[in-house]
C-alpha cells in the first residue's frame, strides 16, 4: 500500500508539469542521479548490474517515462506491472520508488529524481524476475553456469517504448514450461489462500480415520478437497455424510498423492497436517520454488534433473521441459542430518562404471565401520569388505590386524567393499566426478522405493531403474547399449568403466513444488529446511 501511494503521489507531482528551463541542466541532473542511484535490498552482483544500466541509460541525458505533459502511457503501465508484483511471486514493496516527494511544481530535480528513481524500481525488477533475488551460492546450491546475460539497458529502454510492458517482461523470464505453469498455480492459490477458513479443520481426535468410519469433520474437508480440485463437482454435491464416504475416500487419496504421503484414504496425523496447512504456506511455497526456478541457466543440451524433495529424477529426451520427453524414475536421496544430506549442485556425468567397488568415505569409515571392525574382525568378510593400500583396483588386501586398524583410523589405507550383489552401489554407478563425491547409483536395498519418504543415503543417489538410466546416458556412446548388454555387464564378473560419448549436465535441485502439465499442483515436505533458509535470506516471514 505504502508503494501505491508513494507512486501516485510521484505521478501527480510529474503531472504538475512545468517544462523543462534548461534541458542541459535537467540531463546533467538525470545523469548525476543515474550515477549516485542508491540500489536498495540487491545483493552485490545484482547492484552493480543495475547502477551499471541506469549509467548507460541516461548517457544521453534524456528522462525515459516523461512527456511533455507528465508520466507517459509506458511509466503508468509499468508502475502497474510493478505494483502487482505478487502474480510474479514477489513483494511490490521491493520496487517502490525512491523517496522524492516534492510540493508545488515539478522543477527539473522532481523530474529527474521520478525518471532515475522509477528506473531503478524497473530494473531491480527484472533483474530479480530475470535472475532471481539472492545469488544461489549465498544459498549454498551451486548450479554452475548462471541465466543467460541480459541487456539490461535494453530491456529498460524497451519498457519505456512498449505498447505493453507484460510481453516484453515474459521475454525475459526463464523459459520453462513448467515456470509459467507455477505462476498459473500461484494466482490460484492466492484465490484459494483468501479464505482462511477453508483449513480451518476440527482437531483429530482417534489416531486415524479409516474409510468408511464416522467422521464429523467430512463436511470441512469435504469443502476443502472440492475447493482444491481433489474431489470433483459430481461428488462434492452427492457427497453429504459425516463419514469417509467413498468419494470422500477417493478425494483423501488424490490428496494424499498430491503431497507426497501415503495414498491409504485414511485420515492420520500426517494427513490431517497437510489438509490443515493454511494455504498461505502453499503460496509461499510456490513463491520460493518461482525463485530457484529463475536461478537455472537455459538447456542447451538435454540435462538429467533430481529433484531432492520429490525423490525423482527426471532425464530430458530434449531441451523442453516436457513430460513426453521425459524418462523420470524414483530416486533415494541423502538423510537430512547436515551430514548426509545431498547437495544442491551441477557437474557433468562423464563414465558409468559397472561392478563397482565402494571406496567407503571416511567419515563413515570413522564413524560406523572402523567401531565394528575393531568390535569384531569377522564382520570385514560378512560384508564383503576389504582394506587396501593406493587407489588401484588391484590392490592386495591387508589383513585385519592393530596395526592396520590403527593404519586405517590415521587414513593411510582405506576401506572398500568388493563388487556383486550386496554392494552398497549396486552393480552399476554413474559418475559425475565433483567436490562434495556423489553421484548416482543403483542399490540391492529395492524395497526402500516403496517408502514415500525416501531420504536414507548418506548424500549419493539410488535409482530406482538403473537399466533404463544406463540405456538413456549411453545412447550415443559407440557399442550396442541395450537392455541386455546392460544387464549382461551388470551381472558379469569384472569391474568395467565405460566412458560417455559426450558429457551429459546433472542437475541436483531442490523444489518443494511442481505444477504438472496434467493440472495437479504436487507439494513436498521441506526435507532439509532449505525453504526456511531462503525465507530468511529473502527477509520473509514465516507463514504460521
Amino acid at each position: 500500500m505504502r508503494y501505491t501511494r508513494l507512486a501516485t503521489g510521484l505521478l501527480l507531482i510529474a503531472s504538475a508539469q512545468i517544462a523543462a528551463a534548461d534541458p542541459a541542466a535537467l540531463a546533467a541532473t538525470l545523469k548525476s542521479d543515474a550515477s549516485n542511484a542508491h540500489v536498495r535490498g540487491a545483493h552485490k552482483a545484482a547492484a552493480s548490474r543495475i547502477r551499471t544500466a541506469l549509467q548507460t541509460a541516461y548517457a544521453d541525458g534524456r528522462t525515459l517515462w516523461l512527456a511533455p505533459g507528465g508520466p507517459t502511457p509506458q511509466a503508468r503501465a509499468v508502475l502497474g506491472v510493478l505494483a502487482d508484483a505478487k502474480s510474479y511471486g514477489l513483494r511490490a514493496g521491493d520496487y517502490a520508488t525512491s523517496d522524492g516527494v516534492v510540493t508545488g511544481a515539478a522543477d527539473d530535480a522532481a523530474r529527474a529524481r521520478f525518471d532515475v528513481s522509477l528506473s531503478a524500481a524497473v530494473l531491480r525488477f527484472i533483474d530479480n524476475i530475470h535472475y532471481g533475488r539472492i545469488d544461489p551460492a549465498e544459498d549454498g546450491f551451486h548450479l554452475g553456469a548462471p541465466p543467460a546475460p541480459l541487456d539490461e539497458p535494453g530491456v529498460l529502454r524497451r519498457l519505456s517504448s512498449a505498447a505493453q510492458p507484460e510481453p516484453v517482461i515474459a521475454a525475459i523470464e526463464p523459459q520453462f514450461y513448467h515456470y509459467g505453469l507455477l505462476k498459473q498455480a500461484l494466482e490460484r492459490y492466492r484465490k484459494l489462500a483468501a479464505d482462511p477458513t477453508l483449513t480451518q479443520l476440527p482437531r483429530l481426535t482417534v489416531r486415524s480415520v479409516k474409510p468408511g468410519d464416522p467422521f464429523p469433520a467430512a463436511p470441512a474437508v469435504r469443502r476443502l478437497l472440492h475447493a482444491l480440485g481433489d474431489l470433483p463437482d459430481d461428488a462434492a454435491a452427492a457427497s453429504t455424510e459425516a463419514r469417509l464416504d467413498p468419494p470422500l475416500v477417493a478425494a483423501v487419496k488424490e490428496f494424499q498423492a498430491r503431497h507426497a504421503l501415503n495414498a491409504d484414504g485414511a485420515i492420520g496425523a500426517s494427513t490431517h497436517a497437510a489438509l490443515a496447512t493454511p494455504l498461505t504456506k502453499r503460496v509461499r511455497q510456490i513463491e520460493l520454488t518461482l525463485e530457484r526456478w529463475r536461478w537455472l541457466p537455459p538447456f542447451t543440451e538435454p540435462p538429467i534433473i533430481v529433484n531432492v524433495p520429490q525423490y525423482r529424477l527426471f532425464a530430458f529426451g530434449s531441451t523442453r521441459d516436457r513430460k513426453a520427453e521425459i524418462l523420470q524414475m524414483d530416486v533415494i536421496v541423502g538423510k537430512s542430518y547436515p551430514q548426509t544430506r545431498t547437495p544442491v549442485f551441477a557437474d557433468d556425468m562423464k563414465f558409468v562404471i559397472f561392478r563397482p567397488y565402494w571406496d567407503v568415505p571416511r567419515s563413515i569409515t570413522l564413524r560406523e565401520e572402523l567401531p565394528k571392525l575393531r568390535a569384531d574382525p569377522g564382520y570385514l568378510d560378512r560384508e564383503h569388505l576389504e582394506i587396501v593400500r593406493g587407489q588401484s583396483e588391484s590392490a592386495t588386501p591387508l589383513p585385519v590386524t592393530p596395526a592396520v586398524l590403527a593404519e586405517l583410523a590415521a587414513g593411510t589405507v582405506r576401506l572398500r567393499q568388493r563388487p556383486g550383489p550386496d554392494n552398497a552401489l549396486g552393480l552399476i554407478k554413474f559418475m559425475l566426478p565433483n567436490a562434495y563425491n556423489v553421484y548416482l547409483h543403483s542399490t540391492p536395498a529395492q524395497r526402500l522405493f516403496g517408502k514415500s519418504h525416501r531420504a536414507f543415503s548418506h548424500g549419493c543417489i539410488r535409482v530406482s531403474d538403473p537399466v533404463a538410466l544406463a540405456q538413456y546416458v549411453l545412447r550415443d556412446t559407440p557399442g550396442s547399449w541395450t537392455a541386455e548388454t546392460i544387464e549382461a555387464a551388470m551381472q558379469g564378473q569384472d569391474s568395467r568403466r565405460v566412458d560417455l560419448a559426450h558429457p551429459i549436465r546433472v542437475m541436483i535441485v531442490y523444489a518443494t513444488v511442481l505444477a504438472t502439465e496434467a493440472g495437479p499442483v504436487l507439494f513436498f515436505e521441506d526435507i532439509y529446511g532449505h525453504d526456511r533458509q531462503l525465507e530468511s535470506k529473502l527477509g520473509l516471514a514465516p507463514v504460521r
